[in-house]
């Protein structure tokens, strides 16, 4: 009697809330959060390649297949809209995702080829825009690790009795995640030794010396 006379709209809030309506609407709000975080720090990211690309051309313009391949890869993961939508579609995250990754593995190869211009790797503003890439590659791993432990608590949620009840009442599904064969490799940022020295080709042999022939000996006089 008591429950029926706090009208309609009371009983249902508290229908609601027991079976994990609030639950769900509060991890899914925790899944947008970190896929926000994620998405800025790859734009992070990508808002360095380009300073990245210049100072490396000016050491090493010669390496152009190389260079090419990161703005490239750059130009790629722009053309993809990461909009909040896109967490729910799991072919477009997989086109995101796919995206972030040449995009790193284009990075990763720009480092292999630093490795061979000492003076590019002395260059203050190089060593200070490869300072920020080892960061900003940090921070999306510690983005990537929150979302996936979101989505996660998320998909649980949705997929457990009687919160799925609630769940399918409402139309919440659960969401796509990353999927990478290896999240440590990927999460590794592209860095450059700094300390190694350049190799130095060993000296050519020298051309063996020529001995002079030996003369003959002078003619006995006495003979």
């Amino acid at each position: 009697m008591r429950l029926s006379a706090l009208g309609p709209s009371v009983c249902l809030a508290l229908l609601l809330s027991g079976c994990g309506y609030n639950t769900i609407q509060s991890e899914d709000e925790q899944v947008k959060s970190a896929w926000s975080e994620v998405i800025n720090q790859y734009q992070r990211r990508a808002d360095l390649v380009p300073n990245l690309v210049n100072t490396v051309k000016g050491y090493a313009a010669q390496e152009r297949e190389v260079l090419l391949g990161v703005t490239q890869a750059r130009a790629k993961v722009g053309s993809i809209q990461a909009t909040p939508e896109l967490v729910n579609d799991p072919q477009a995250l997989a086109k995101f995702e796919a995206a972030q990754g040449e995009l790193s593995g284009a990075l990763s190869r720009l480092m292999v080829v630093v490795e061979r211009y000492p003076e590019l790797k002395s260059d203050q503003n190089f060593r200070d825009l490869q300072a920020q890439l080892e960061g900003t590659e940090n921070r999306i791993a510690v983005a990537r690790n929150r979302y996936i432990q979101a989505v996660q608590n998320y998909n649980t949620t949705v997929r457990t009795f009687p919160d799925n009840l609630t769940a399918m009442m409402f139309g919440y599904k659960p969401k796509p995640n990353f999927t990478v064969e290896n999240e440590q490799a990927i999460a590794k940022p592209p860095t450059v030794d700094f300390s190694a020295q350049p190799a130095v080709p060993a000296p050519a042999p020298a051309p063996a010396a020529q001995t002079p022939a030996a003369s003959a000996p002078a003619p006995d006089p006495a003979h």
